[in-house]
């Protein structure tokens, strides 16, 4: 089969006219034309989402400067954390529709614009003597940047083959990731250098880069004429999928885990080691380097998958985050802050190559079911475009249900502290949590009836 595509003109720029006939699983056209383009917006599509995670992650660092004279105790500050978690996790599911309504650029430019929002308030709010109350709402509002995850992975998957899927979707998701440590390392920067009575200076450094990021996706990114539509019907079909269910549980243990962790890892530190944490630059030190880890390995794990099977990179993945999780709570019982970090990131390590293997089993899913409808008569063209708009429908759902694990780490971490003034019942949590996933990796994708539909679907 062959395609044709728009060529964008010799200055590069992308036209206002959405590509058609995009076939990115015509060898011939991939060579000659289509991975160029998928290239050009993969790079932009990461740049948006890189700045998105940031805004969504602020929070994780403003919190740290916030001293005495807000008068915010410990379980505040994981309230302020977890509620960006909490309202990008929302967002994921109308921002994944968004690229089919309104094309994979138009939407990434008004989604890295929204960002302003966020940053701009934080900046104007944060001075000692404003309102708990305050502080919530612009917290809250920070989780438009967690949004553009699930609009740029549905995106990008509709440029890249699948054969390319778990490796694209694991860049894209990865560049995205490393806003988190990159916000850290600025606010370490910020704080370092201006001192914790100057917050107001991290959310202003973002304001231009935002606007460089919207820049970006208008000159730079492009529209799919054949981008997946039917929305709606789509979500109710994976919905009533137990695949879909069984993924974003999965992606609870994975995702749920990285943003989570990187959410409340600085408080964690300062809370149960604030003997040797006595002030916020200690802490944000060492924030960034889980995150930073994790984000730099998710796209090895889709690229893990894509030879080995995400299933089996995943169950390997939480077997080992099990034993991760338990030499952090032996860490913590015998106060050992280097067993402690060595553990934490090693969590984060895992729950990276874990969203790289997880993700990469949504299109392959997809992919299987339309080459056995083409067996069974389904013309070929109709059973990819069902393929590609149920994956996105996916990508979606488990991305808001993963993000809504980042929720119940901030909320462990709130109770167990408030509890008994460690975070040994948290971890005690995650855990089981992790033993639950395995074993669901395990009985849906692996034990010997599922591991054939499953090597079936990989393949």
């Amino acid at each position: 089969m062959s395609a044709v595509v728009e060529t964008p003109p010799a200055s590069g720029r992308a036209g206002a006219a959405p590509l058609t006939h995009w076939d990115p699983e015509d060898e011939v056209f991939w060579e000659r034309t289509g991975a160029a383009i998928a290239r050009r917006n993969l790079v932009f599509s990461v740049l948006s989402e890189h700045i998105g995670f940031s805004v969504w992650s602020i929070w994780s660092v403003l919190v740290l400067f916030l001293g005495p004279e807000y008068h915010i105790d410990t379980a505040g500050k994981f309230t302020l954390t977890a509620l960006p978690t909490a309202l990008g996790a929302l967002l994921r599911l109308p921002y994944t529709f968004a690229v089919g309504r309104f094309g994979g650029r138009n939407w990434t430019v008004v989604s890295a614009l929204l960002l302003l929002v966020p940053a701009t308030l934080a900046a104007l709010v944060l001075t000692p003597g404003v309102s708990y109350g305050t502080l919530l709402a612009v917290a809250c509002v920070a989780g438009v940047g967690g949004g553009n995850f699930a609009s740029s992975m549905a995106n990008i998957n509709a440029f890249y083959p699948h054969r390319l899927k778990g490796w694209a979707l694991g860049i894209n998701a990865g560049g995205g990731n490393l806003g988190v440590p990159a916000v850290q390392l600025l606010g370490l920067l910020v704080l370092a250098t201006a001192g914790a009575a100057h917050p107001r200076l991290l959310p202003l450094l973002y304001l231009p880069l935002i606007v460089l990021a919207a820049a970006g996706a208008w000159w730079r990114m492009d529209n799919l004429a054949a981008a997946p539509r039917g929305e709606g019907r789509a979500l109710r079909e994976v919905a009533r999928d137990p695949y879909g269910w069984a993924v974003s549980a999965l992606y609870i243990g994975t995702f749920g885990s990285f943003i989570g962790f990187g959410f409340a890892f600085g408080q964690v530190l300062q809370v149960q080691f604030h003997d040797r944490f006595d002030t916020p630059v200690k802490a944000a030190a060492l924030t960034f380097l889980g995150p930073l880890l994790g984000s730099l390995l998710r796209p090895v794990g889709g690229r893990l998958a894509d030879r080995w099977g995400g299933a089996r990179v995943t169950l390997v993945t939480f077997v080992a985050m099990g034993a991760g999780t338990a030499v952090v709570l032996s860490a913590s019982r015998a106060h050992s802050l280097p067993l402690f970090l060595s553990g934490f990131i090693a969590l984060f390590v895992l729950s990276g190559i874990g969203n790289g293997s997880t993700y990469k089993m949504i299109p392959a899913h997809y992919q299987a079911r339309a080459r056995a409808a083409v067996a069974a008569g389904t013309d070929p063209a109709t059973a990819e475009s069902d393929a590609r708009r149920r994956s996105a429908a996916l990508i979606g759902l488990a991305g808001a249900v993963g993000a809504f694990g980042g929720v119940l780490v901030n909320l462990a971490f709130r109770q167990s502290f408030l509890a008994s003034h460690n975070g040994d019942a948290a971890y005690l949590g995650f855990l089981v949590t992790y033993l639950v996933c395995s074993v669901l990796t395990w009985a849906v994708w692996l034990r010997p009836r599922a591991a054939r539909s499953s090597a079936a679907a990989e393949a």
